[in-house]
């Protein structure tokens, strides 16, 4: 039996929003059900304006769920009260997406650390060679507690990142794009370091992105979001191999690849593909939110909004007429009745 660290049920988010002299309500996070296993590295991506970061924000409540339940063991976190979720805020950690606005650049690295360790209880004589653990464990020098964070690279300074969210010894960290502002260079090393932290602390790691290419080489199951849901969900590797929803080949088709033929295939597909008709908040289409957008909608589509749905190739997908299992390039952009 799965062990779930986390269980969202019906998790929704809503925000108000001002259109001309009144309000109206827009819907980030449709009700989303989704159980994340102890230890897993459970990949969210998509486009922006997805609802990938709205859902990792909200599974630990730092924005508040407008419905449904996040259960961490027997506890719902959106029924706690304040001081009460405070205790627990330690367990849940986020790294964020910008190393250059995330940290406080008047403060010096050993400081920030050390208010951390402060704030988790953990005594003044043991905080110097904590924070000298943790600064050594993100690949950092120990000069580095001395420095303020203008001191470093974007890549150091999400390194930096790194160390603080590990300082309160959390079981779940939600990753926010954390190498998107990054050198390609250095993305590799950054994505390398979480998930040997990872694994060597017992982690339960969500990682958020919009690079489905990135995250099937490190996630053991990936959650594909378009329009504030989520279309389809399964283990990584048949996802990237063999997607059931038109929206994840999409994004796999996006994904640069040095081969030449692979290329010309994706911009021929691109080409052929329907123009983007991204769906408005504020008028949320009938049916499927994708279809504007799809080689392979139907009538049924614009009329029936699709559900998840477990697929022949493994996973679930909410489409009413997926890649069949094991489909060609030329399938992938086909209808099938």
């Amino acid at each position: 039996m799965t062990d779930t660290i986390l269980a969202l049920d019906g998790l929704t988010v809503r925000y108000p929003v001002r259109q001309g002299l009144g309000w109206r309500e827009i819907t980030a996070l449709h009700p989303t059900d989704l159980d994340i296993a102890r230890g897993e590295t459970l990949a969210v991506v998509g486009e922006s304006g997805s609802g990938k970061t709205t859902l990792g924000r909200a599974m630990l409540r730092l924005v508040e769920p407008s419905g449904g339940a996040i259960r961490y063991g027997g506890t719902d976190l959106v029924q706690l009260a304040p001081r009460r979720l405070r205790a627990l805020r330690p367990r849940f950690q986020m790294i964020f997406q910008d190393p250059y606005s995330s940290l406080n650049p008047r403060r010096r690295i050993g400081a920030m650390l050390d208010d951390v360790l402060a704030h988790v209880g953990v005594p003044a004589s043991e905080r110097v060679a904590r924070a000298r653990a943790l600064i050594t464990s993100v690949g950092l020098d120990t000069d580095a507690l001395e420095r303020l964070p203008s001191a470093f690279s974007g890549g150091q300074r999400q390194r930096i990142a790194i160390a603080r969210a590990l300082a309160t010894e959390p079981q779940i960290i939600v990753a926010d794009e954390p190498v998107s502002a990054l050198d390609v260079s250095i993305q590799a090393q950054v994505v390398n370091l979480l998930i040997d932290l990872k694994r060597e602390r017992g982690l339960t790691l969500v990682f958020i992105s919009h690079d489905l290419g990135i995250v099937s080489a490190i996630a053991d199951r990936i959650a594909v979001m378009y329009f504030g849901e989520i279309v389809e969900l399964a283990p990584a590797g048949p996802l990237a191999a063999n997607p059931a929803h038109p929206y994840s080949a999409m994004l796999l088709r996006a994904t640069p690849r040095p081969d030449v033929a692979a290329a010309r295939e994706t911009i021929r597909l691109a080409t052929a593909a329907p123009s983007a008709d991204l769906p408005s908040q504020l008028d949320p289409p009938a049916g499927c939110p994708f279809r504007s957008r799809c080689p392979r909608a139907t009538g049924r589509c614009a009329a029936e909004a699709p559900r998840l749905m477990p697929m022949p190739q493994g996973g679930l997908a909410a489409c009413h007429n997926p890649l069949p299992a094991n489909a060609t390039h030329d399938e992938r952009g086909l209808v099938t009745t």
